[in-house]
């Protein structure tokens, strides 16, 4: 059965319609100024290439946890690496780096900065997650394919629930690799010129989208049918966690 979208959501949904029609507007206002949008492309990969390999899979293993989009690295890192490490190499380096970003979104949350998270949250008026051991896979997995919150907004619900390390490490990471390895072949698809390539990530990103989206609503069913038979007449979601 479908599921009408509560006002709450309705509300999520019109902001995020206004923000994407205000960055094309912008953007769109920029190209009539003259912006020229392929020598800013190209501005851009050439400081990645001047800044170079180590530098750049070590910012791609921090500034995430900050809140820098991991897009921007990993539709940048193969046009600009590609050619000189090889492409397969590019991504094993982007996987590691993942990992590594990962595990310090995780210890922020767990550990440096749970405190002031704490108090911030409370300040709000929400609670902490509680989750419990039997729900610690399940609860990973939606918070990984709910669409709307940031990669690191992400991980740092997860650290805040205490989710165990292994089972945060072994949700989150293929679920970020399978749209990291897609993206990357886009943007080396781009830069060759590959367009049928680059269609064909495009759609890999598309499926992969569909899929989990499929598999979250299956799972958010499954989860209300068994508070049903519990007897529960509320049922948690992910997406109320502060």
């Amino acid at each position: 059965m479908s599921q009408k979208p509560t006002p709450a959501q309705k509300k999520a949904l019109l902001i995020k319609l206004g923000v994407v029609a205000l960055v094309l507007l912008a953007g769109a206002f920029l190209v009539l100024r003259g912006l020229d949008l392929r020598a800013l492309l190209n501005d851009t990969l050439t400081l990645v290439r001047e800044v170079g390999p180590p530098a750049c899979f070590g910012a791609m293993a921090v500034l995430p946890a900050m809140g820098f989009p991991l897009t921007a690295f990993w539709l940048s890192v193969a046009p600009v690496f590609a050619p000189t490490l090889g492409l397969p190499l590019v991504i094993a380096l982007c996987a590691l780096s993942l990992a590594v970003n990962l595990a310090v979104t995780y210890w922020l949350a767990r550990y440096a900065f749970r405190p002031l998270l704490v108090w911030l949250v409370q300040r709000l008026g929400y609670s902490l997650p509680k989750v419990s051991e039997a729900d610690q896979v399940s609860v990973s997995v939606l918070v990984r394919v709910t669409p709307g919150p940031p990669f690191c907004v992400q991980g740092y619900l997860l650290g805040l629930a205490e989710i165990p390390f292994r089972t945060y490490m072994l949700v989150s990471w293929p679920v970020a690799m399978m749209y990291g390895v897609l993206f990357i072949f886009f943007g080396d698809s781009l830069a060759q010129g590959k367009g049928k390539l680059a269609l064909l990530a495009l759609g890999g990103l598309i499926a992969v989208g569909v899929g989990l989206k499929f598999l979250r609503r299956r799972m958010v069913a499954k989860q209300r049918i068994v508070m049903g038979e519990a007897g529960n007449d509320v049922v948690p979601s992910v997406e109320k966690c502060p």
